[in-house]
């Protein structure tokens, strides 16, 4: 089931999506300072491709370097992202099909904006 979920996902948004993650971390890793940024950008990616089966949990032991990183990210790529998951979404709930994947872009978005001391995981595998 969470591969067909993947199909309609990737074909109504999802490429679209992780295109934009892709674009952002290559921006991103123009800059030395902002390489970290890029990397998470194209960890997102990744989720973003392909997020059923997957779920986001917190890190332990993230601390201040996560929220600075969080702030940068932020400004360099997270809000733009959380208007293109939003720009998504009002598309996808168009139709009966899209409905679903628009409620899983929304739900997207605070790991859009700060993804910092997250971690994508498979679901059920919470170490």
């Amino acid at each position: 089931m969470r591969t067909l979920l993947n199909v309609i996902w990737v074909i109504f948004g999802g490429f679209w999506l992780a295109l934009g993650y892709f674009v952002a971390g290559v921006l991103a890793c123009l800059l030395i300072v902002t390489i970290p940024v890029g990397i998470a950008s194209f960890r997102m990616a990744r989720y973003v491709l392909w997020p059923f089966g997957k779920t986001v949990v917190k890190k332990e032991g993230a601390g201040a370097g996560s929220a600075i990183m969080n702030g940068i990210w932020f400004l360099v790529a997270g809000w733009w992202l959380a208007v293109l998951h939003v720009a998504t979404a009002l598309a996808q709930s168009l139709t009966i099909v899209g409905l679903a994947n628009a409620v899983v872009s929304i739900k997207m978005i605070p790991v859009t904006c700060f993804p910092f001391g997250k971690r994508i995981t498979d679901s059920g595998s919470f170490i």
